[in-house]
């Protein structure tokens, strides 16, 4: 996420702050790991390096980045490296596979800061410390651009105008929220468009949850209190919103008008449903993030916790990987820049320790928090208790991620030994296939390792050549596109992108099928199994697992690892159901407009409000189409040349 316009080197005006240049020095020879062709390669870049800050990737013979890493001065830092024999065994390795390095030159340390988390986040280096997180922190989103603004979740991007609260640990406590602060201050939920076409109250309105704009049941003035209502409580005003509304309710009662008495009595039980859910003992603290790490047997776990207007806003473990040799300070500030790389850093962090670069960070991360952040280790009174709490917290989930760490192992055992594997799978693609009667036909591919599921790898195949009622031939063009591109692309199998196990969602149709497609493509070591349900399936939960040869296993119905594999199974055919699902939707508000080159949403929505239908623009002359707002006589004229190409 760029923190300014110009925020990294690949915009436009990146250049205006980044000046980026590749130094490359082609090592002759061997590709293999060489310490002194590693060390030649820095040495000739440093020689053309700068006293400046910035940013270094190193990358190997095939381009790939294996490090980033910033500096204050680049050709001092750099140079650190040349003494390959002080180095510690971690980053030998990573000289002797260098043989490029791309330098990007910065105004200032704190900038190089930022880009090097954006460059880690972009390219993923083996040899630096990495967040893994498949998902965006959730928001909840008051937005700006209606009169009667919406209240909705909120991931990704902040683009649209509005107030934005978070981050929420979870979408759970998300959803929670958002459906007791509707009790509360009766926002609406619902998109513009449903909101436009209203002419009577919907049900949220029934169960008091939303003051019906929509239907002119509440005025824009009256809408806009609440709304500045609940900016209040979110902003940390909770209890001035509270006193306000027992005096509501109190004015009410005093003039016998019981209805809306009971009305404020409910939103006032919501508004201490929401305190009470996110009660926390966090006196003296407004915004604040709190960060507590635990380490053992080599594994880090790191517990973050979200005060925002004095409430907690959720807490979250995450587990950073590549900290082999690094101490728990530099691990700790390493996950902190990438953290806050997503998300906009609170005015104050605690953390558990100090860190090397205190004060760095603080700079750093000044312009995203809108003002001065404070970075402090606690030292007594209620902050004190509270990072005790978080530092309790990161002990205990650790210790559960190791625990379900120690049976996934076991588990994925089990599965090479049943499974006749040679070794433990690090990489299991699974397949299926969805359609309804042949119609929007779509392969799909989800993949799972020891860590999990990797879902910024999934991928779907949009059925182009096989019939779309014969599965097995869709699943012979699925295997032959994907693995006929790993050839092309990977022919050596270096990049780890090669399955060691391929699970496939059907029987011995499906697996004939995939058999054979890797067989022209030349391939015949990539394991191949089918699971299908059993006879007794819809009692019993029994899977049928295919091999190659023909052979059939199956295993206990009580067994950890059948659960494990259908959960496997299970979700590829959400992921397949899923991009079904989107692709038909697409389907039904496609218009035959949409083919015509060179029109666009903005001109498609002016022809069917101006035509009423496409049908009637079709069947429009060309003078009919010229009179259409928006509509010049160029495009008019290619819009009556699509629908008669014969003049």
């Amino acid at each position: 996420m760029a923190r300014t316009p110009a925020g990294t080197p690949d915009h436009p005006k990146g250049l205006e702050r980044f000046n980026e240049e590749r130094a490359t020095y082609t090592v002759r020879g061997s590709d293999k790991p060489d310490l002194q062709a590693g060390a030649e390669v820095i040495r000739d870049t440093v020689r053309t390096l700068p006293t400046r800050p910035g940013v270094y990737r190193m990358q190997d013979a095939r381009g790939d980045v294996l490090y980033v890493g910033k500096a204050r001065v680049l050709r001092n830092r750099v140079a650190n490296y040349v003494q390959w024999d002080k180095l510690p065994i971690r980053l030998q390795r990573m000289v002797s596979q260098t043989r490029s390095m791309t330098i990007v030159t910065t105004n200032s340390e704190a900038e190089a800061l930022l880009l090097e988390a954006q460059l880690i986040k972009r390219f993923r280096p083996p040899y630096n410390v990495l967040l893994r997180d498949d998902k965006s922190f959730p928001f909840i989103l008051l937005r700006a651009d209606n009169d009667f603004p919406r209240i909705m979740k909120h991931r990704g991007a902040r683009k649209a105008k509005g107030n934005y609260y978070g981050p929420f640990a979870s979408a759970g406590s998300v959803n929670t929220t958002i459906n007791a602060l509707q009790k509360l201050f009766l926002l609406r939920s619902c998109t513009d468009s449903f909101f436009s076409r209203r002419d009577r109250p919907c049900l949220l309105y029934q169960i008091k949850r939303c003051s019906a704009p929509c239907v002119d049941r509440i005025d824009k003035q009256g809408y806009a209190e609440l709304v500045q209502e609940a900016k209040d409580f979110l902003g940390g005003k909770s209890s001035a919103v509270q006193r306000k509304i027992e005096a509501q309710m109190a004015e009410a009662a005093e003039a016998l008008d019981f209805e809306r008495a009971a009305m404020l009595r409910d939103r006032l039980r919501a508004a201490t449903f929401i305190q009470g859910s996110q009660a926390i003992n966090a006196e003296g603290l407004d915004n604040a993030d709190i960060f507590a790490m635990a380490a053992k047997g080599g594994h880090i776990g790191v517990q973050a916790f979200f005060i925002r207007g004095g409430q907690n806003w959720g807490h979250r473990a995450f587990f950073p990987t590549h900290t082999e040799g690094l101490s728990e300070e530099d691990v700790l500030q390493s996950f902190l820049t990438q953290f806050y790389e997503e998300v906009p850093p609170a005015r104050t962090i605690l953390v558990d320790r100090d860190l090397p670069e205190r004060e760095l960070l603080a700079e750093a991360f000044r312009e995203g928090a809108g003002g001065k952040v404070e970075i402090s280790v606690p030292q007594r009174g209620s902050r004190k208790r509270l990072m005790e709490q978080a530092t309790r917290n990161a002990v205990e989930a650790l210790e559960r991620r190791l625990a379900e760490r120690g049976t996934q192992a076991k588990v994925m055992r089990e599965m090479a030994e049943f499974l006749e594997l040679p070794e433990v799978p690090q990489r299991i693609e699974v397949y299926d296939n969805s359609h309804i009667q042949g119609s929007k036909a779509l392969g799909a591919m989800v993949v799972a390792g020891p860590e999990g599921f990797i879902k910024n790898q999934y991928r779907k195949f949009n059925i182009k050549t096989a019939r779309t009622d014969d599965d097995f031939g869709m699943m012979r063009e699925v295997m032959t596109r994907r693995f006929g591109r790993a050839q092309e692309e990977d022919p050596e199998r270096e990049s780890g992108t090669w399955p060691d196990l391929v699970l496939i969602d059907g029987g011995k149709g499906q697996m004939n099928a995939v058999k054979d497609a890797l067989e022209e493509l030349g391939i015949e070591d990539v394991p191949l199994i089918a699971i299908a349900k059993g006879p007794h399936h819809g009692r019993e939960g029994r899977e049928v697992f295919h091999f190659p040869d023909g052979r059939e296993k199956m295993l206990p119905v009580n067994s950890p690892l059948l659960f494990h594999l259908q959960r496997l199974r299970d979700e590829v055919h959400r992921y397949a159901i899923g991009a079904h699902r989107a692709k038909r939707s697409r389907a039904i508000t496609a218009s035959p407009l949409d083919e015509i080159p060179g029109i666009g949403p903005a001109r498609k929505r002016a022809l069917l409000l101006h035509f009423g239908t496409a049908g009637k623009v079709r069947a429009a002359s060309l003078e009919d189409l010229q009179r259409a707002p928006g509509v010049s006589a160029a495009v008019a004229q290619t819009i009556y040349d699509f629908y008669h190409p014969g003049g």
